[in-house]
């Protein structure tokens, strides 16, 4: 449904906007729960959207220092080891 991906996709980038204004890396979390009282749909389609951000914003991060690391001579990032998913 577009609109609710519509929405979804807008509350979780105002979100990540006020986590980062509020420096409340958390904030998701309990939007998530108002949103399961009213709509568990809704909370899924917006913890979707923030959980691809937020990985996004991890992937980001970890390609920016790899990068710095590489011109400025440092030491490189290592990235998490491999999670079984059982897949």
């Amino acid at each position: 449904m577009a609109l609710l991906d519509d929405l979804a996709e807008k509350l979780s980038q105002d979100v990540i906007d006020a986590m980062d204004a509020l420096g409340d890396d958390r904030l998701h979390e309990q939007v998530s729960k108002v949103l399961m009282a009213a709509s568990p749909t809704v909370q899924e389609a917006f913890m979707t959207c923030m959980r691809f951000r937020l990985a996004e914003r991890r992937g980001r991060k970890f390609l920016e220092q790899t990068i710095k690391a590489a011109k400025e001579g440092g030491e490189a990032p290592v990235a998490p080891r491999a999670v079984d998913t059982g897949h």
